[in-house]
């Protein structure tokens, strides 16, 4: 049955969705063990059912730049599945955003969300624009018209977009602003909104401390380690990195590394954070290459190196390597050399940074490896606890939420491995995070019928 459902979606999709074909093979090779327990399963299509969106909406978005020139961009939002409830996932706002793309992430969000034990479907959405190089009113002007095209999609029971790559929360501040002014209705509709109107705290740090915390847990589960005073490899260097390597620090880790597009700061004194997000926050983005000059100048050991390789990242021997850039950033000949140099856990940060080819030789040599749907779900988790605050007209303090961000990431661990246990694929976390997440959708699907 999986092969068939896998050869008609290669013939149904364009070349532009191989990161798409890529998730769903990935998902549909750890079912085969149970889609024959239960044959409600093929009776129901639900597989069939569960690759295929619910809907793709693409629009055009027009606005005017600073010169008022005319200019046109590609909006979207694909809502999967709402089988467990609201579609929920990010807004992308980045030149590389196609339907193939989001596709892939979307799906990834089904199981995301599942894992997560909250009741929320799975979507994503965005536009090919790109924010760098605009001004904020520019920035301003393309959200309004983007929430324009898209609210009628949207609603606080429907679907409740969230940030991701190029949206944060003066994006979303501005969406927001828009919606509220076509709608006049103050609800819930975005997550990730400014803590001044209704966002909640902890939402920048969620995805990379949620990282952090399923680390730690399943390093003390199935190794008896911890953290501290062990050496860590991240990739990346924006909101995910940055508070993957915040955490890390903060219980006692010596992170090394962190990298963009033109290439890697190894640091072996210990990533220096400020500068990182003086390079990285402000708002012209600057190259990481400056990172050396500036440890120099703050008369910090000048023994920091910047390889223009991005690749160069997994080169440095550690004790666990955080992915945390993008998709399929580590090859096949980067894991060999994590094997090499003693890495014993890779936790991803990013969706789907790993290449199938590169998952299987870390399994088979023994090295904990946590997939992104189960490990980065921390972001999920905080919008839906964003979503719980508009609900109910509260405000939670920063503790509360880390508590129930710390507790929840412990369960998806717990969640994963279990299942992983139970059905005979002990530490194989992949197959247990898509059987475990699977699962509770696929119930959801055949109780509400066709």
């Amino acid at each position: 049955m999986v092969e068939k459902i896998l050869a008609n979606l290669e013939k149904s999709n364009c070349a532009t969705d191989n990161t798409f074909l890529q998730a769903v093979s990935e998902v549909l090779s750890s079912l085969e063990p149970i889609i024959k327990s239960d044959p409600r399963y093929e009776q129901f299509a639900i597989l069939e059912r569960l690759v295929t969106p619910d809907r793709i909406i693409q629009f055009k978005v027009q606005w005017l730049d600073d010169q008022n020139r005319v200019r046109i961009n590609n909006g979207y939002r694909i809502q999967f599945n709402n089988a467990l409830g609201p579609y929920k996932g990010g807004l992308r706002f980045h030149p590389s955003v196609t339907t193939g793309v989001l596709k892939f992430l979307a799906f990834e969000q089904i199981f995301k969300n599942s894992l997560t034990g909250l009741p929320l479907g799975g979507a994503k959405g965005g536009s090919d624009f790109d924010p760098k190089g605009k001004s904020d009113f520019e920035i301003m002007k393309f959200c309004h018209a983007f929430m324009r095209e898209l609210h009628p999609y949207i609603g606080a029971r429907v679907d409740v977009p969230a940030g991701d790559i190029g949206v944060g929360s003066r994006e979303i501040g501005y969406l927001f602003g828009e919606y509220k002014h076509i709608t006049r209705n103050y609800d819930g509709v975005l997550s990730g909104k400014p803590y001044a109107f209704g966002g909640s705290l902890m939402r920048p740090q969620a995805t990379g401390y949620g990282a952090v915390y399923f680390a730690r847990e399943m390093l003390f589960q199935e190794l008896q380690e911890s953290l501290e005073g062990k050496v860590c490899t991240v990739s990346g260097a924006g909101n995910v990195a940055i508070h993957t390597i915040e955490k890390l620090q903060q219980l006692g880790a010596i992170v090394v590394t962190c990298s963009d597009s033109d290439g890697t700061v190894y640091d072996p004194k210990g990533i220096n954070l400020s500068i990182v997000r003086e390079l990285k926050e402000s708002g012209r983005r600057r190259s990481l290459s400056e990172y050396t000059q500036w440890v120099l100048e703050a008369v910090y050991t000048p023994k920091t190196e910047y390889p223009e390789n991005a690749h160069a990242v997994w080169q440095i021997p550690c004790f666990a390597a955080f992915p945390c850039a993008t998709q399929n950033e580590l090859t096949f000949s980067d894991a060999q050399k994590l094997i090499q140099n003693g890495c014993v856990a890779v936790v991803e940060g990013a969706n789907m940074p790993t290449l199938p080819d590169a998952i299987e030789l870390l399994q088979q040599e023994g090295i904990l490896f946590a997939p992104g749907k189960a490990s980065n779900a921390g972001g999920v988790a905080v919008s839906e606890f964003e979503m719980s605050q508009n609900a109910s007209m509260e405000k939670w303090d920063f503790d509360k939420v880390d508590r129930k961000l710390d507790e929840l990431m412990r369960q998806i661990y717990k969640r994963v491995a279990l299942t992983a246990k139970e059905y005979g694929v002990e530490r194989n976390f992949v197959d247990g995070a898509n059987i475990a997440a699977f699962k509770r959708v696929a119930e959801a699907m055949l109780l509400e019928g066709v």
